[in-house]
């Protein structure tokens, strides 16, 4: 894992989250792209580069974050950046190789109600980087279990599991897999590759109406270091995704949660 994306907003967490980022980098010996976006409008009959302004007044914000967080050495990058939020975090993943991008649950939102704000969520509902999603004022810590949840284990894609790999690997931690029989189970469905065999030390079955609710049965039980799931059409998020904000009374974890690529 050698390239970190970490989109930084607004919200009081931002510190917190950016000496996450670091001492997570440091932890790998990866860099780190710390970026922030805007968009910019422009007025009709302004003369006023309003562009150059959101662009200095962005580069000045994460200057001052960083000049605030003990940056213990690790390669970074900082840069504001004009257009899209899913575009440009796509075209900066693409550009510069990222391994995973950091997500705080809301960069925006500061009503307390929320778990994920709308901007988090789109992130990790509108794209497919691999993404960490890091609880509001969590201290980076060594992960010894990680619990992965899915309702089918079947992988079609390349390199899907490889951020699975890295913490497993880097931290030497244990794999749990959670499989969730639901409604939609087809045959087959539970059937592992040997690629997933050779990650997960135990293998734990559930029947419950979606992946979601078999996690909030099993997670207590198994107290992980970590939650991993993956992105689906219609996976473990979906019925909370229908919109991108999710409430902490619907979902709320106090561990990192790995959202990998979808399998399929």
């Amino acid at each position: 894992m050698k390239n970190i994306l970490v989109p930084i907003g607004t919200s009081t967490n931002s510190l917190s989250h950016l000496q996450f980022a670091i001492d997570f980098a440091k932890s790998f010996g990866a860099k780190l792209f710390v970026v922030q976006t805007y968009n910019a409008y422009t007025k009709a009959g302004t003369m006023v580069n309003i562009d150059a302004i959101l662009a200095r007044e962005s580069k000045a914000y994460l200057d001052d974050l960083i000049s605030k967080v003990d940056t213990k050495g690790v390669d970074y990058i900082v840069k504001g950046l004009k257009g899209d939020l899913i575009d440009t975090l796509e075209l900066v993943s693409k550009a510069a190789d990222i391994d995973l991008i950091l997500v705080e649950p809301r960069t925006n939102s500061i009503k307390e109600e929320v778990f994920l704000g709308k901007t988090s969520g789109k992130i990790i509902k509108q794209t497919q980087i691999p993404a960490l999603i890091v609880p509001e004022g969590t201290v980076f810590k060594p992960v010894n279990t990680i619990l992965m949840a899915v309702k089918s284990a079947i992988i079609k894609k390349e390199g899907v599991l490889e951020p699975l790999k890295y913490f497993k690997d880097h931290f030497k931690a244990t794999v749990d897999l959670l499989l969730v029989k639901t409604h939609y189970y087809n045959e087959g469905d539970f059937d592992l590759s040997d690629e997933l065999k050779g990650l997960i030390s135990d293998t734990i079955f559930s029947e419950n109406p979606t992946t979601y609710q078999g996690v909030l049965e099993h997670y207590r039980e198994h107290n992980p270091d970590m939650l991993c799931v993956v992105r689906r059409k219609r996976g473990f998020f979906s019925k909370l995704w229908e919109k991108n904000e999710i409430l902490k009374k619907d979902f709320s974890s106090t561990i990192p949660v790995l959202v990998l690529s979808e399998l399929k």
